[in-house]
């Protein structure tokens, strides 16, 4: 780059602030011909045919499991009635499995508390890592008032 400093005499410019950009270009359009005969270099490869295939993306969602606890202390695995040593089994099969599912417990509102805590409890003991509880929503929740 260059720039011209004039004398002092007056019939000359004081200075002149220009700067060449001639050889900046001349670098870049090297540059820019050394990565065009590169390029080709590093792109051959081996002609091969590939198979298609439809992708389709899985989602593996845990499933949900339901718990019910009734009045009078009966409890369900989904729709099926169980011991208190069956909940446990079921529980230790479910709780290997990775993701592990969510449990929702869905107690009867005048259910006796305790049949609620053995399920947590069972839960607990089996290994279960997430309990959720169903309940059902109040007027002031859905907006009647």
């Amino acid at each position: 780059m260059a720039m011209n400093v004039g004398g002092d005499s007056g019939d000359e410019p004081s200075v002149m602030a220009t700067i060449n950009t001639t050889p900046l270009v001349d670098v870049m359009l090297v540059l820019l011909i050394i990565f065009l005969i590169t390029i080709p270099v590093i792109t051959q490869h081996v002609k091969v045919k590939l198979p298609h295939a439809n992708n389709t993306p899985t989602v593996t969602k845990p499933h949900e499991i339901t718990i019910s606890v009734t009045r009078n202390g009966s409890t369900y695995w989904g729709t099926e009635l169980v011991s208190s040593g069956r909940l446990l089994q079921k529980i230790m099969q479910v709780a290997v499995e990775v993701p592990q599912p969510a449990v929702k417990i869905r107690g009867d509102r005048n259910a006796d508390y305790r049949y609620i805590g053995h399920v947590l409890y069972e839960l607990q003991r089996g290994g279960m890592v997430k309990v959720d509880f169903i309940s059902e929503p109040t007027a002031n929740d859905i907006g009647v008032h």
